[in-house]
């Protein structure tokens, strides 16, 4: 066996500080909060350096050092990861940001960023003997999680919302898994998963549930530092739903942070939610460390209409250590970033990351977003995954 070199070396509560043995499964910790990954990061600085990254492969797995899988055998990979780091020239100058770069993750394995989680999450699942998982998922995490567990060999039981993108649900149908759809949202998709998991004993995959998710996700954080050529941004913008990506950001920034590998201050992070769905906007600007159930959620952005994140204390904990913000915009908003954004640049973005660029619109206009910063937003899906966002009325040609 060839080991990855992993500094992966236990795993820790970040609420009581309890840790836990890498070479078990585990779920939460005893007190109720998922638990994080913790690395010696001395000794990463000291076995790596950035022109060893530099030669790699371009995937995530070009930062094994920092991420938890131990044997190389047991890496389950579709070539995800350095997905290209893009300026929008004309929509930064529309909304006067003349430096605005978009992380297109649309182009990753399963068309979301959704891949990352799933790669490093899976990965780990075969490593520690896991047969079978489940998850409730809003679409895309389930899609990605499917066809991942199937390369793996795990069985793949996905729980989603009527109402999730039908392309998504198509996708797990595809890769085998074990597929059930509830009249209801997310929140409900979980209280099932749960059952299923309490009396069947599967590895629970939901999101912060299993503790791998977020080391996938981290890598997004990890590549940005690296494609700026170690500088950092001074913002990043970043869908929240379950809100693990702006988690795993600040958790790639503050590692790099200390191997000494960046300095100065990090990026101002800010979880942008829809206006139908913002709990985490409301416990920010209520100063709470908590968000409250967002009851009767809706929005067109489905994959960040999570009405309670389990990491939401996370969530808020990583925008107040940076000097971010949480901001809200409405679904016309949303819909008018998307054809802004395809118009002008190309970018046929998922509504999600369509929502940062409104977002990015609202903060430049209050002066929040100073003159002359350079800012990072994350569209976290392709567009062509929401078939239905748009609602167009085409013209028909007769035939000559």
């Amino acid at each position: 066996m060839t080991k990855t070199n992993s500094t992966a070396t236990n795993l820790y509560c970040p609420k009581c500080g309890k840790t836990y043995d890498l070479s078990h499964q585990h779920q939460l910790c005893d007190c109720g909060s998922p638990l994080l990954v913790k690395y010696d990061l001395s000794k990463a600085a000291s076995i790596v350096s950035k022109a060893d990254i530099a030669g790699r492969p371009a995937t995530l797995w070009r930062y094994k050092e920092l991420l938890p899988v131990q044997e190389e055998e047991n890496i389950v990979t579709l070539g995800e990861g350095l997905t290209p780091l893009l300026p929008l020239r004309k929509a930064g100058a529309a909304i006067d940001i003349e430096n605005l770069l978009i992380k297109d993750e649309g182009i990753i394995p399963s068309g979301t960023f959704k891949a990352r989680g799933a790669a490093v999450g899976v990965s780990r699942a075969k490593e520690l003997g896991v047969r079978q998982l489940a998850m409730p998922t809003n679409g895309n995490a389930g899609a990605a999680w499917a066809v991942y567990s199937a390369k793996a060999g795990i069985t793949a039981t996905i729980v989603m919302p009527e109402d999730a993108p039908k392309i998504t649900r198509n996708e797990c149908a595809a890769a085998g898994a074990d597929l059930f759809l509830v009249r209801g949202l997310i929140s409900d998709c979980g209280k099932i998963v749960g059952k299923m998991v309490r009396e069947q004993g599967i590895y629970d995959a939901s999101t912060l549930k299993e503790p791998y998710r977020i080391e996938g996700k981290k890598t997004m954080g990890l590549e940005i530092a690296e494609q700026l050529d170690w500088r950092l941004p001074d913002v990043i913008l970043y869908p929240t739903g379950g809100g693990v990506g702006i988690i795993g950001i600040y958790k790639a920034l503050d590692e790099l942070r200390q191997m000494g590998w960046v300095s100065g201050p990090l990026p101002r992070l800010v979880a942008v939610q829809a206006e139908g769905c913002k709990p985490i906007v409301d416990a920010f600007d209520k100063g709470e460390a908590e968000s409250t159930f967002a009851k009767n959620s809706q929005t067109v952005a489905f994959g960040i209409n999570v009405p309670k994140a389990l990491g939401d204390f996370l969530v808020l904990d990583a925008i107040r250590k940076t000097k971010g913000s949480a901001v809200s915009v409405s679904d016309d908003e949303i819909i008018s970033a998307v054809k802004t954004l395809a118009q002008s640049e190309g970018h046929f973005v998922c509504p999600e990351g369509a929502a940062t660029y409104a977002a990015a619109r609202k903060l430049r206009e209050k002066g929040w977003i100073a003159k002359g910063e350079r800012v990072v937003l994350l569209n976290t899906g392709a567009g062509i995954k929401y078939p239905d966002t748009l609602q167009v009325d085409v013209p028909y040609l007769d035939p000559l």
